[in-house]
């Protein structure tokens, strides 16, 4: 393929991820009656209160994001060391392609398009790691949360909930097991016959040691602590009489329950707005503020982002034969 092919075929496949990219969020922002309810509602709590509290979580925002790259810098550094705006660049980029694409699958590609070409499947790896990281901690912190939602709200059986309850500990358990050890997970990729011809790529999983994956646990928690601080932030402006301790282990189930749904992240908005709806009636009726405080925090941290990371789509190396 010529040098001139290479640079059309580019630059056609970046047009279309910025397409498909904005198309989507025009869609979904077009008729968003959370982001409408939102509006509505901010006129009641004060409009100087309202804009320094959203100012505040678009910042948050920004330290998540910010996060989750220098997590993803250390994640590359074994394989292709990377500088931290690189790595800013790439996180950025993959959320523009996460945005259209099931379960976030497209910030994979997002990413590892930044780096050498010959690294590129060896990063997969590295941020499957980190993803792991992140859904450890999501499911430790929400399965404690959602044994107290269990006892506190539901009421069951006393044997019943002592079954779920070691089933629960079990779990946290065996997630964090299985992270710290994440060679098991190699060994088991490479047990299967038809994957074990790809057993160099699995192998860089397991070069993580403990004290690196700690490391790396330590930015997952700072994420999740960000995040979920800035629900606690919007809820308590629009429901100031829910007690912070509910609307926190009510937020954590509430992640624990997202990350187990598979979806796309431009009509998430519909799952996250069901779900935060039916675990918040517990402790609310107020409806429209549950629904617009998850469409504001969805605007903030999955649109903006993607907007943002649509300028670095441009960066991308869809050809890198020189690397």
């Amino acid at each position: 393929m010529t040098a001139t092919a290479k640079k059309w075929i580019s630059w056609l496949v970046k047009a279309g991820i910025l397409v498909l990219t904005f198309t989507f969020i025009f869609r979904r922002l077009s008729n968003n009656e959370g982001l409408q309810h939102f509006q509505e509602l901010i006129t009641q709590v004060g409009r100087v209160h309202a804009v320094a509290v959203i100012a505040f979580i678009v910042v948050l925002m920004v330290f998540n994001y910010l996060l989750e790259a220098m997590k993803w810098q250390y994640l590359t550094h074994k394989w292709a060391p990377i500088t931290l705006w690189q790595a800013i660049e790439s996180v950025f980029c993959g959320l523009s392609l996460a945005i259209f694409t099931p379960n976030r699958w497209g910030e994979f590609g997002g990413r590892v398009m930044f780096l050498p070409s010959r690294r590129r499947v060896h990063g997969v790896f590295a941020m499957a790691v980190g993803t792991f990281g992140q859904l450890v901690v999501t499911s430790v912190v929400g399965s404690a949360s959602l044994l107290w939602f269990i006892y506190y709200f539901l009421g069951i059986n006393q044997w019943l909930y002592i079954g779920f309850l070691t089933t629960g500990i079990g779990f946290m358990l065996l997630m964090l097991i299985f992270y710290f050890n994440v060679r098991w997970v190699v060994f088991l990729l490479n047990s299967i016959p038809f994957l074990k011809k790809y057993h160099r790529f699995f192998d860089v999983m397991k070069r993580y040691r403990f004290k690196e994956l700690l490391h790396i646990m330590g930015y997952c928690v700072f994420r999740f602590a960000t995040y979920s601080f800035q629900y606690y932030l919007i809820m308590h402006l629009l429901l100031p009489e829910i007690p912070m301790f509910k609307i926190m282990l009510l937020t954590f189930v509430f992640f624990f329950i997202q990350s187990v749904l598979p979806t796309i992240d431009i009509v998430d908005i519909g799952v996250r707005s069901a779900t935060a709806d039916k675990l918040f009636e517990y402790v609310t009726q107020q409806h429209i503020a549950v629904i617009a405080s998850v469409a504001l925090i969805w605007f903030t941290n999955i649109i903006v982002p993607a907007i943002l990371g649509s300028v670095f789509v441009f960066k991308l190396k869809i050809f890198d034969n020189n690397l």
